[in-house]
Order: structure tokens, then C-alpha cells, then sequence
């Protein structure tokens, strides 16, 4: 378990390496209603209306706001299923929630209902975020909203460590399910594009993705991005366009060990 101090510092040290717009998130999947944090705003209690799960998150991002929801503060469904806050209904297993707005059949609808990871039902009882720099509670993952560049740094970074490349599940559906719940499943990493609903509704911009981590893989990835920065590997990149210019050492011995024209 990484202490807060320390992921205070992850998460300022995160938004300052890859210079993003909005804060790196703290969420964490509430059990109990014990577990919602001191000063957390409650869409229903405080605001006098529900909300989209993907507007908590950009409220948290963009004006540094704690956000508690559970099922009677969400306005919509799918994360209401996804986080297994209630038992999908049969209309929704059917496909009727896909089907015919952005599903040919009701059979491909269907499909995409019964492939929606979820978590266990009655698990949870609703989920809380705020910036992961000042977050007063114990974050399961942290969520970055990243532009295309930001998440490259991102992916160089984990791959760091091991050599291994990321591996996720991607869809145009569902952003606030897609992000999170296979990462409760230990996938440790995720990159998710924002739904419709959440660049409608949320604000999600067209060059934005949405990368989330488990928390205690954040020391690796903060690792990472220290690293890249010593070899100069950093935010913001210079442009440039030459032809047949410089390649760093190991590249040339390998093109070299293959027979390629670099020594003309």
C-alpha cells in the first residue's frame, strides 16, 4: 500500500512530467457508506440532481472537486450495472440498450450487453474521485484523461520496467466502465476512448484518451517517467523533419547488423 503523502506527490509529479490539462484522478469503489470521504459532495444531497458518472469525473478533473456517488445520485445506467450497484434488466441483456441506435440487430446489442465487465453485484455500493494530489482517502486506481502524445509517454513508461506492452480491452462504449472495472480485475493498466457521453455530456475533448492504472502501479510508472527524462525523453517534444537523420546508437547497430544503407 503506497502512504498518501507519497501519491500526493505521484499525482503532482504525474500532471507536471506529462503537462496535462486536468488532474490525474484518485477513484476508489466505496463498500460501505463509512467509506465516502470527509467533504465529498453528493450529486443528489448537494447539487439537487443526478449525474453522469463521466460528469463526477470531469468535475473532480477540472475543478478539483471531491464527488461520492451512489446508485441514487446516477443518471445513467450503464456504470449503475458495470460497478454492480443492481442486477442488469432482462430489456438490457436483451440488447435493447444498444439496439437501434448503434447496434444492426438486437442480437449484436445483445452481444455487446452480456460483454460488458462488470463487477460482482452488491459489492459495491458507488465509487468517489478527486485529484489524486490532495485525494483524503485510499485510492483502488488513478485515472488520466491524456492526449495522444501524453499517453505515447505513458506507454513508454510502463514498458520500461519489464518490455512488456499493454494489452486492453477497447470499446466506443460505457467510458466510465471500460476505464475502471478491468483494472479492479487486475488488469493494472487501461486505455479507454471517451463514449459519446462523455465528450457530450462531460466535456471529454476530441484529442482526448483516458488511461487508468492501479495504485500500486503507480511507483513503477512514476519511475518510468523519471527515467525517460534523464535520457531526455520528456514533454513537450522538438519537431523535426530530416531525412536520413541521426538514429541513437542501438538502432544503427541493428540496422547495420541487418545490411541497411546507413553508411553511404
Amino acid at each position: 500500500m503506497i502512504g498518501s503523502n507519497i501519491l500526493h506527490k505521484y499525482g503532482k509529479e504525474i500532471e507536471e512530467r506529462l503537462r496535462l490539462k486536468t488532474f490525474p484522478l484518485a477513484v476508489k469503489l466505496l463498500e460501505k457508506k463509512g467509506d465516502i470521504p470527509e467533504g465529498a459532495k453528493r450529486p443528489k444531497r448537494d447539487l439537487g440532481y443526478c449525474i453522469n458518472a463521466c460528469q463526477a469525473f470531469s468535475m473532480a478533473r477540472r475543478g478539483g472537486e471531491i464527488i461520492a456517488m451512489l446508485k441514487e445520485d446516477m443518471w445513467c445506467p450503464e456504470p449503475v450495472i458495470g460497478y454492480g450497484l443492481a442486477e442488469p434488466p432482462e430489456y438490457f441483456l436483451q440488447g435493447h440498450n444498444r439496439f437501434p441506435e448503434s447496434a444492426r440487430t438486437l442480437e449484436a446489442g445483445r452481444h455487446w450487453a452480456e460483454a460488458l465487465p462488470c463487477l460482482e453485484y452488491g459489492r459495491y455500493i458507488g465509487i468517489v474521485s478527486a485529484p489524486l494530489k490532495t485525494a483524503n482517502f485510499e485510492p483502488d486506481l488513478a485515472m488520466i484523461y491524456c492526449n495522444p502524445a501524453q499517453l505515447t509517454q505513458l506507454l513508454v513508461a510502463i514498458n520500461w520496467k519489464d518490455g512488456h506492452d499493454l494489452t486492453c480491452r477497447l470499446s466506443g462504449h460505457a467510458a466510465c466502465v471500460y476505464s475502471i472495472v478491468p483494472v479492479i480485475h487486475n488488469a493494472r493498466f487501461q486505455v479507454t476512448s471517451p463514449c459519446v457521453g462523455d465528450r457530450v455530456t462531460a466535456m471529454a475533448s476530441d484529442d482526448e484518451l483516458i488511461f487508468t492504472a492501479l495504485t500500486d502501479a503507480l511507483e513503477d510508472l512514476v519511475l518510468g517517467l523519471r527515467y525517460l527524462d534523464k535520457y531526455n525523453s520528456r514533454l513537450p517534444r522538438e519537431p523535426w523533419l530530416r531525412y536520413e537523420g541521426e538514429l541513437p546508437d542501438s538502432y544503427a547497430k541493428i540496422a547495420r547488423m541487418m545490411g541497411m544503407e546507413l553508411d553511404k
